[in-house]
């Protein structure tokens, strides 16, 4: 048997019942309650607790720079072919992963990228573009992925800024931060 319902009012006098403090909820003309300033501050903490995500600076976005056709459409785009678009701009389209999606939609304008060369016969960083993908710069040499991998796996074992790059933790990623943390992911692009 299911339990009986209590009425609004009588839920009312009860929640009326007890003494009203300073720091208790004060509740309004329309019936609603109000939170105290210490509730609300309270509230704030743990969300910033539970929810606090790291937040990135820097980010590494991966393409294809070699023709390779999908679905009957050509994939290639390089950094060249960034440099050549109209104002240098161009749109970040084709990524189907929901957590490279995740972290395009946590970017900001403005925020720096390396430009990543992947699946081709050299794959490396390339250049540097800001977010909101416009081209910034080249690098003053390429720089290939078994260079990386060798600063990663020397970092690594002593510590360096590049022991966590998501680049080798997470591999199969198109757009990744460099590392958590602000200052490691400007360490990571001082270093480069």
């Amino acid at each position: 048997m299911p339990p009986k319902k209590r009425t609004r009012s009588s839920a009312k006098a009860n929640r009326n019942a007890g003494a009203v403090g300073p720091d208790d909820a004060v509740q309004n003309k329309t019936g609603k309650r109000k939170r105290s300033a210490a509730e609300n501050s309270d509230l704030e903490k743990k969300k910033d607790d539970e929810g606090s995500k790291p937040s990135y600076s820097h980010w590494l976005m991966k393409s294809e720079p070699e023709s390779r056709i999908e679905n009957g459409v050509d994939v290639k785009f390089g950094i060249e072919d960034l440099k050549a678009l109209p104002n240098q701009r161009g749109c970040w389209d084709g990524v189907r992963n929901y957590q490279a999606r995740n972290f395009m939609r946590d970017m900001k304008l403005d925020q720096q990228s390396f430009f990543y060369h992947s699946n081709c016969k050299e794959p490396g960083i390339a250049g540097l573009m800001k977010v909101d993908v416009q081209f910034e710069r080249m690098l003053k040499r390429f720089i290939p992925l078994s260079e990386l991998k060798k600063h990663h796996m020397l970092h690594k074992a002593e510590g360096g800024p590049l022991k966590n790059m998501f680049l080798f933790s997470r591999a199969r990623l198109s757009v990744q931060p460099l590392t958590a943390g602000k200052r490691s992911s400007k360490q990571i692009h001082n270093f480069i």
